[in-house]
């Protein structure tokens, strides 16, 4: 069997770290007068956070000068890791596991491909950070998504050509940058929103290991 690589985002894949993600944005949004809605974190998901507090500013059409937006960066930041601080493996997503094992079992590479610039520590703190044959996070890149670079240095990484990686991700902006890096993608979520997606599924109790081994199939190698 050839090698390929699976590459996944992590907040709202891997693991339920994303609500987290929420409630500290929430919080900003409200100290500066905004109504920010599960609808609106919508635009988030996938985007570094400078873009994601420039979503926000622009919601309450606000202006900052470039130290009010340092401050409240480092606020959302302490606020996310606060909530980080007590999680353990029941923060994986249900489904994740039987597909990492399958996939460590038949000796694929697989590797992380997220925004997240705490995405080590969350790793380790669930206990699955060996499973990873590489790690690219928000410190490895300088382009968000649907940028392509995190998932191109990924599959650089694994020493593999973009065509013969898969991407699963929870986000438009995640799916297009798999989309231009000419990967598959594999939308894990609400299909209407990630339709750009060549494979969705609402969560990985609905995909099974004979999904992966058709990708294993019809990926070139």
């Amino acid at each position: 069997m050839s090698k390929k690589g699976f590459i996944f985002d992590l907040d709202g894949v891997i693991v339920d770290t994303a609500k987290y993600h929420y409630l500290a944005w929430q919080k900003i949004a409200e100290k500066l007068g905004i109504e920010f809605t599960p609808h609106h974190n919508e635009k988030l998901k996938g985007v570094s956070r400078v873009r994601s507090l420039e979503i926000i500013m622009e919601l309450g059409k606000i202006t900052a000068t470039e130290q009010e937006k340092q401050l409240w960066l480092t606020q959302k930041n302490d606020d996310y890791l606060s909530y980080l601080t007590d999680i353990d493996s029941s923060e994986i997503l249900p489904g994740v596991m039987p597909i990492l094992s399958h996939l460590e079992t038949l000796k694929q590479p697989i590797a992380l491909g997220s925004a997240s610039k705490n995405a080590r520590p969350i790793l380790e703190k669930t206990g699955i950070i060996d499973l990873f044959d590489a790690i690219v996070d928000g410190n490895d890149v300088s382009q968000a998504k649907p940028d392509p670079e995190v998932f191109l240095v990924a599959a650089r990484k694994l020493n593999l050509a973009p065509e013969d990686c898969i991407v699963f991700e929870d986000s438009e902006a995640g799916i297009q940058a798999a989309n231009i890096a000419g990967m598959v993608s594999v939308g894990i979520g609400d299909a209407k929103v990630l339709h750009e997606a060549a494979f969705n599924f609402p969560d990985f109790t609905h995909m099974d290991t004979a999904f992966i081994d058709g990708l294993l199939k019809k990926v070139k190698a």
